[in-house]
């Protein structure tokens, strides 16, 4: 009897499901199915390509996935955990997509196009005790990566999987090195800032989900306080909101974010009186150092959040800038009716950007105003809502719309000509209008008051780059990304990165930003136009093509090389005009028409 032949290879599997589908498409099952789509097509797919992975099988919700190699599974699950984070941050826990991922090198049977055996079945039980976010690896796939792939690496210990004979040691990877080395904060204790700190987002314990948006506000003006305390690094609004409504480690908040303390607490609001529970907690070692308890009247409040700014300022061991010069430059609103209005603005622009949710924050900053006309911070909203659409594209009166950021944006700072979001949001209008050598003072500005303001920082790095000056972009840029590294504009950093590291003639680092700025937003159109461009000028015809047509479907107003310069900002300088024929010419070769 002749036996029969059994093809065998070594290879990497990789085995991902959407932890709780089952609760999600029970609670809205086409809404669930379409928004796993669209991940599927915009974020999981293209990674996977881009890591030379081959899907052996989809099962609903899961993925089978097969690599040569355990550091391009590894690489590939990082970059779409990583993608993730932005897709989800502004979303409540319970409508979040998050993915569990187990990973796992062996010997396979190959069965048609199939997949078969131990290697394939220890995978798909690391992915089963994955927790939502995480990624499992074998003891065997951790010897072949933990030299290759910088992370944290967490021993999870022996575990006992279902139908496999022998425990497997497991490896998990932290949250923190979903972040790429370079972007990822430090963990040594002696390079990590004396006076960091991240704000955690406050409770709402009022029984009322609707009252989130007041405990949102008491974050962030507590966060903007202690950005002001001298020698600190206090962690923008935008990352520390990624952990909201989260069962929180704060040892390991610390180690992902690189700070030494961490600040939490609730506010609970019945009527018009409010109380408000803080604590400050070493996150070096997990011990509370101070915690307080604070009722007010809610008219009150603005003074409430100044008496836990100098407590904890006190518990640092530093003072606040001259708290009661401070106190007078701030421009909070009188009125209780105007003060909820300005927070439920900042709520709705805080959401990913669209017409209606600009146009909501938009009526609530005019209501606002109407009832105060000098609210600094709906001044400010305001300006932000008009520019933001016209940035984005999400309006059919671009001009008029900046014309009416800047005139709330010249109120703002009139009003509060000390709050660096006054400056910020004035250099938006000023870079539009291409004064950029206006919009350079306004950011500079903007962080001299406010050295712990992402925005603006990465708002600098960008009009510093239309004016050749490429060293200062990367050094803002990564600025930005470490004072806020999951921050909604975080790809849009990333892309004027990539841009830069090209002007500087590095295109290898220029094409590996670009590629994490088309990771952690798939839907910016300029990440897939660079990509095209740079694929096609080292001969990768067919990624260039794929990139070129994804560039077309974000913005099908990219029909010609003379369409598309008429649209560009302005630059200046010899690098930046080297590097523009550099893009057009990679262009003309993906197939884009003069």
């Amino acid at each position: 009897m002749v036996q029969q032949h059994v093809e065998r290879r070594l290879v990497a599997i990789l085995c991902a499901d959407v932890a709780g589908y089952t609760r999600l498409t029970g609670a809205d099952e086409e809404g669930t199915i379409a928004r796993l789509s669209a991940l599927r097509r915009e974020l999981v797919d293209p990674t996977i390509a881009a890591h030379r992975g081959r899907v052996v099988k989809r099962t609903g919700d899961g993925i089978l996935i097969e690599f040569s190699s355990v550091v391009d599974a590894l690489r590939c699950a990082l970059d779409v955990q990583r993608g993730m984070m932005p897709r989800n941050a502004s979303l409540a826990p319970e409508e979040r997509i998050e993915f569990r991922v187990g990973i796992n090198i062996g010997d396979v049977v190959v069965e048609g196009s199939d997949l078969l055996g131990d290697a394939v079945n220890v995978a798909a039980r690391l992915e089963g005790i994955a927790k939502p976010g995480e990624i499992f690896l074998s003891e065997d796939a951790w010897r072949h990566v933990k030299d290759r792939v910088p992370a944290t690496y967490v021993d999870e210990g022996e575990q006992n999987l279902k139908n496999v004979a022998r425990p497997v040691r497991v490896y998990g990877v932290t949250p923190s090195a979903m972040l790429p080395p370079e972007e990822r904060p430090s963990r040594a204790k002696d390079e990590v800032p004396r006076l960091s700190i991240v704000v955690l987002p406050f409770a709402n314990l009022s029984g009322n989900s609707g009252e989130d948006y007041f405990a949102d506000a008491v974050t962030e003006d507590i966060t903007t306080d202690l950005s002001r305390i001298p020698g600190s690094l206090v962690i923008a609004r935008n990352t520390a909101f990624t952990y909201k409504a989260k069962a929180i480690d704060v040892k390991q908040v610390g180690r992902e974010l690189g700070v030494r303390y961490v600040l939490e607490g609730s506010v609970r609001r019945a009527g018009n009186r409010v109380r408000t529970n803080v604590q400050l907690i070493d996150a070096e070692v997990g011990g509370h150092l101070w915690a307080e308890r604070f009722d007010c009247d809610r008219a009150d409040l603005m003074e409430l959040q100044d008496e836990i700014t100098g407590r904890i300022a006190s518990a640092l061991g530093t003072q606040l800038i001259d708290a009661e010069s401070r106190r007078s430059i701030r421009e909070h609103a009188t009125n209780p009716d105007a003060a909820d209005l300005t927070m439920r603005g900042w709520s709705a622009l805080h959401r990913p950007p669209t017409r209606e949710a600009l146009a909501e924050a938009r009526t609530l900053f005019e209501e606002a105003l109407a009832l105060d006309a000098r609210i600094a911070d709906a001044l400010i909203g305001g300006a932000y809502s008009y520019m933001r659409a016209a940035i984005s594209g999400l309006t059919n009166a671009p001009g008029s719309d900046v014309v009416r950021a800047e005139a709330l944006a010249g109120q703002a700072l009139e009003v509060a000509p000390d709050r660096a979001a006054a400056h910020w949001v004035r250099g938006l209008v000023l870079k539009f209008e291409r004064r950029y050598e206006e919009a350079v003072a306004a950011y500079e500005r903007a962080i001299a008051l406010d050295r712990n303001f992402a925005p603006a920082y990465g708002a600098l790095a960008d009009v510093l780059d239309y004016l050749d000056r490429h060293e200062d972009t990367v050094r803002l840029d990564e600025q930005a990304i470490r004072l806020s590294p999951r921050d909604p504009q975080l790809g849009n950093w990333q892309f004027d990165l990539g841009l830069a590291h090209w002007a500087l003639g590095r295109l290898d680092e220029a094409e590996a930003w670009l590629r994490r700025a088309r990771t952690t937003n798939p839907k910016l159109p300029f990440a897939a136009l660079g990509l095209a461009s740079i694929f096609a000028l080292t001969g990768r015809m067919e990624l260039a093509r794929q990139e070129f047509a994804q560039m077309q479907q974000l913005a099908p107003w990219v029909t010609s090389v003379t369409a598309l310069r008429a649209r560009l900002p302005l630059v200046r300088g010899e690098r930046n005009a080297r590097r523009e024929e550099e893009i057009y010419r990679g262009l003309r070769i993906a197939g884009l028409p003069e």
